[in-house]
């Protein structure tokens, strides 16, 4: 039995690791998968288990787990090339001529520098798998706020998406008046996302607020703007600092809906009052 070695799941398993690097430092993190890492995309821990012993053979990542010790695979090209990326790897269940993925359990990992050049090359390049969104349907009533943006928004870690949020909450205060804004604020006190990293640790008020203290300042004194739903698109385009392959509206639909899941109706429908045209139809629609 094999397992298909899939670009996308790859991708993100690198992007994971590279992201407790930059949380973490330099050496080896406990390497845990939280929701959302890979909803929707039809992954089994099997898959991610052989997905792992892959960029570990291949010195893409170096790792550290218990079980059964993984021999050699000969027959596994080079994920540089990116037109490899299709071939397979063992995955046994049994068979004779691979490892016993079940039987592993990954302790940590960390970026090697051969890892930074793929995930170097695979950023320039992303996979198209993850253009297409995921293969079922997202269950994200129960997920952290940050975790929903990420998913709905196909934005690559929790930092874009805290990043995007914020920029998308500023652009919507310029249209609302304050006390609209205040009441909106009180039914936000929830945890951004559960969290150690200081960098993350925020209620939704707090990004809805804006975590810039002068930005935060100068929302209260400025009067409310009108503005077009085309230069609100281009605020989003422009200063959220977008992926190539996010266009405006799917952050704002991302942001959106997971602002929708944490406000009563009352509030949904005073926010929907003061944004304009297609942005209206665009949260209504989230």
């Amino acid at each position: 039995m094999t397992i298909n070695l899939r670009e996308d799941v790859a991708y993100l398993l690198l992007k994971k690791i590279d992201q407790l690097d930059k949380q973490q430092g330099q050496g080896q993190h406990e390497l845990k998968f939280e929701t959302g890492d890979f909803t929707g995309r039809g992954v089994q821990e099997p898959e991610v288990l052989a997905h792992l012993d892959y960029l570990n053979q291949k010195q893409y990542i170096n790792a550290e787990f218990t079980g059964n010790a993984y021999a050699n695979q000969e027959d596994v090209p080079d994920a540089v090339n990116p037109q490899e990326f299709d071939f397979r790897i063992a995955n046994t269940f049994g068979s004779s001529d691979g490892p016993l993925p079940h039987l592993i359990t990954y302790k940590s990992a960390t970026l090697t520098e051969k890892g930074r050049r793929l995930l170097e090359k695979m950023e320039a390049n992303p996979p198209e798998s993850l253009l297409e969104g995921p293969t079922v349907p997202i269950a994200t009533k129960d997920m952290p706020f940050l975790e929903k943006v990420m998913l709905k928004g196909n934005l690559e870690d929790i930092f874009d998406a805290r990043d995007v949020a914020e920029v998308v909450f500023r652009t919507m205060r310029d249209v609302m008046t304050n006390e609209a804004v205040d009441r909106v604020a009180a039914e936000l006190h929830e945890p951004a996302l559960p969290t150690e990293d200081k960098a993350l640790q925020n209620e939704v008020a707090d990004l809805w607020k804006d975590t810039n203290p002068i930005v935060a300042f100068l929302s209260r004194v400025r009067p409310v703007l009108k503005i077009k739903p085309e230069t609100f698109l281009f605020r989003i385009n422009q200063e959220a600092g977008l992926p190539l392959h996010v266009t405006p509206e799917t952050a704002l639909t991302a942001v959106f809906s997971a602002t929708k899941d944490e406000l009563s109706p009352e509030r949904i429908q005073e926010v929907a009052e003061f944004l304009p045209g297609e942005i209206r139809t665009l949260w209504e629609q989230a």
